[in-house]
Order: C-alpha cells, then sequence, then structure tokens
C-alpha cells in the first residue's frame, strides 16, 4: 500500500497556477504559442491580458495582507 502524501501550500500565493484566477489567460497563452509555434509576437495580446490579470490578482492579495494584524 502507498503511503501517499498530500501537500498544501504554505500560504495562498504559494498555490497552483490552475488555483489561480488567472488560469484561464495563462491557458490561453500556451495556446496561442503552440498555434502560432512559439512566435511570441503574435501572441503578445494574450500575454498582455494574463500580465494584467496578475497584477490584479496581487493587488488584491496584498490589500488582503495590509487588512489582517500581525497580533490578532
Amino acid at each position: 500500500m502507498a503511503n501517499t502524501k498530500v501537500q498544501t501550500a504554505a500560504y495562498p500565493s504559494a498555490a497552483r497556477i490552475a488555483d489561480s484566477d488567472c488560469y484561464p489567460q495563462y491557458t490561453a497563452s500556451l495556446k496561442c504559442l503552440e498555434q502560432f509555434n512559439s512566435d511570441k509576437s503574435k501572441c503578445q495580446e494574450h500575454f498582455d491580458v494574463y500580465k494584467e490579470c496578475k497584477k490584479k490578482e496581487r493587488e488584491a492579495r496584498l490589500e488582503r495582507n495590509r487588512s489582517r494584524s500581525l497580533f490578532s
């Protein structure tokens, strides 16, 4: 019998990309690269959308952290 151990991220920010709200934008970027044989210039719009999503995700995480007290 195999000993399976489920690892969970210590912090939400360390979670898998699949758990991110930006996962659809991430996969769209990868699909674009596949479609255009890794020609990044043809996928810039996808990259920009993903980058903006990650920026908003980061800002939301920072805001949540700001509202938490270290001493409560």
